[in-house]
């Protein structure tokens, strides 16, 4: 047994909260002295208090006791949220607690006196034969990971907008240009006819307009991109708001000799959309499919639900995407259309991302493409957490 615990010891830094969890069922139903288990607990990396059912502390390991503003004095027999000192974190573990719905972790900033640092916080109950007989609170220090998950957003953003000035900037000097042409015309008319050019001069001045129009187009654009989503999301169900998608295109689809199949899960949960928003990126990721059969063909729409996450594909039988291009389709003004603005699926990235989804393309050339997109579900019921130890054991 001693075997197992030192191996268990090695391992800790390698494991995440539910395999931790495990850990403490298998030794509390095979350890019999109660210090060595408290030596284990302490040796962990992560923060970790056990409660009895009514949510007073059972126990409580060495490092959450650093990581944690705690009153002074002995913890035993006190409520949770009695001997945390931050407001923030007592009023989310006492919701936690006493409120079967909330089970996402979340972060918490603690000032010290020489840095500030965050807090990752999770609370689970522990439950045997259906019944809850104590709640697990899990503390981690995700500081030096969320600096570098900003510093990773931070590179990301760059990148991404020094794709999009350089997509701006060849955008720009093309109306530039032909402004600056008209307006030279335009002064070599004034110096030589004087008066009797005026409708040249309306010509060249309607020209001058219209590609100022075109440059205000493509800065709203860019500020459109670059700009964060106003959302608004509501629940709502995707197969209705496809329902009315396919309404909205359907006679587009027989114009364009595009046959249509549907094939919806019936039973698709609600999900959190901003309708205008999905609306839009939907119809984007439909008219391309649209372009890519010029001669007709085949679209498909599908919906299902598997692993917590609502999966809806558009499928169609067009001229595929290259295998160079479709590492790219998502960045601000890449584009294969002559006519193309090149924001359309930038526009489709950005909402999906906005709804805390993932999109996916699989493509083929010659044989069409395919557009994954995945929202993910709310979890409003509390996940439970297996305990097979007794009550009052730790």
């Amino acid at each position: 047994m001693r075997h197992f615990v030192n191996k268990a010891i090695q391992s800790l830094p390698k494991l995440d909260r539910h395999q931790i969890k495990n850990l403490i069922d298998v030794l509390a139903e095979e350890v019999e002295d109660i210090e060595l288990l408290e030596m284990v607990l302490s040796s962990l990396p992560y923060g970790v208090i056990v409660a009895k059912p009514d949510h007073h502390i059972q126990f409580m390991n060495i490092p959450v006791r650093r990581m944690l503003p705690m009153i002074q004095g002995d913890y035993t027999d006190q409520q949770v949220w009695d001997v945390i000192l931050d407001r923030d974190i007592t009023g989310f573990v006492r919701e936690s607690l006493t409120d079967q719905g909330n089970t996402k972790p979340k972060d918490f900033t603690i000032e010290t006196p020489s840095r500030d640092i965050t807090l990752s916080i999770g609370v689970m109950p522990l439950v045997k034969e259906g019944k809850i007989q104590g709640d697990f609170i899990y503390v981690e220090d995700v500081s030096d990971k969320r600096a570098e998950e900003s510093r990773l957003r931070r590179a990301e953003s760059l990148a991404s907008m020094t794709t999009m000035a350089a997509g701006v900037a060849h955008e720009i000097k093309n109306p530039l240009g032909s402004i600056s042409i008209h307006l030279q015309l335009m002064q070599k008319l004034l110096r030589t006819e004087g008066e009797s050019c005026n409708d040249d001069m309306e010509d060249y001045l309607s020209i001058i307009s219209e590609e100022v129009e075109r440059l205000n187009s493509i800065v709203v654009d860019y500020l459109f991109a670059v700009r964060p989503m106003d959302t608004h999301p509501m629940m709502g169900n995707l197969n209705d708001l496809i329902q009315e998608l396919v309404t909205f295109v359907q006679y587009e689809l027989i114009e364009a000799g595009v046959e249509l199949e549907e094939d919806l899960f019936p039973k698709l949960p609600d999900v959190r959309l901003d309708e205008k928003l999905i609306k839009q990126a939907l119809l984007n990721i439909v008219k391309n499919a649209m372009a890519a059969m010029p001669h007709g063909g085949t679209m498909s729409i599908s919906t299902q639900y598997k692993d917590d996450f609502v999966i809806l594909k558009i499928s169609d039988t067009g001229s595929g995407i290259s295998r160079d291009s479709i590492r790219k389709i998502f960045e601000p003004y890449y584009t294969t259309k002559d006519n193309g603005s090149g924001l359309g699926l930038t526009l489709v990235y950005k909402v999906v991302k906005e709804h805390g989804g993932e999109i996916q393309v699989h493509s083929k050339e010659n044989l069409g493409t395919t557009f994954s997109i995945l929202l993910p579900v709310p979890q409003i019921e509390k996940k439970l957490l297996s305990w097979e130890g007794g009550s009052d054991e730790v």
